[in-house]
């Protein structure tokens, strides 16, 4: 079958959750920088980098000529008290930013970016995640499990984190990587089934 989009994203969330609606899709793997700029929201970063993924992957595709297959991107950070928190830099700093959402509340925002017949077509998920205290032991456990290495805010919700959780409001595949909603609204605007 005919792939009917790319996919800029090396994440294998992303690509299991496409996968679920259905979708047959192209990986294209980019490399963007993933860090915010001076005196940008965090909406505006999720929004920027997610339009830069999009971006660096029309630059890789070959089309000679031929009508491009849309492009699906995504970015995902983990807000608390303001500050974006990216994925972690080493054990140490995982360990901190678990032991900084315990016992609160923090956003996730997912943007997503459609680029299709010449035009970029958006959409932002913002989810609200609850964490219960956690236990030293729990975050030292959870850190040397190995899932929080390459995530956002140091977790995963779809994996051993689900246990931490208390409260979700919004779109648990948005916190997931991409908003499933919000891509199927996406996709009917451009005209995928």
């Amino acid at each position: 079958m005919q792939p009917s989009l790319y996919l800029a994203s090396r994440s294998p969330r992303r690509q299991d959750l496409l996968r679920q609606m259905g979708v047959v899709f192209e990986v294209f793997v980019v490399d963007v920088p993933e860090y915010p700029d001076v005196g940008e929201t965090a909406r505006q970063y999720v929004t920027r980098v997610a339009q830069e993924k999009s971006a660096a992957a029309r630059t890789q595709i070959p089309h000679q000529g031929m009508v491009m297959r849309p492009v699906l991107s995504a970015d995902t950070c983990v807000v608390i008290d303001g500050e974006i928190l990216g994925k972690p830099q080493d054990r140490s700093h995982g360990l901190d930013m678990l032991r900084r959402l315990s016992g609160n509340t923090h956003e996730v925002m997912t943007a997503v970016n459609i680029h299709a017949e010449g035009r970029d077509y958006g959409a932002l998920s913002i989810s609200r995640v609850s964490f219960a205290h956690l236990s030293e032991q729990d975050i030292v456990a959870y850190w040397d499990s190995g899932e929080p290495i390459d995530k956002a805010g140091g977790y995963g919700i779809q994996g051993r984190a689900a246990t931490f959780i208390s409260r979700l409001e919004g779109s648990y595949t948005g916190v997931v990587g991409l908003p499933l909603f919000e891509v199927s609204r996406l996709f009917k605007k451009i005209g995928i089934a």
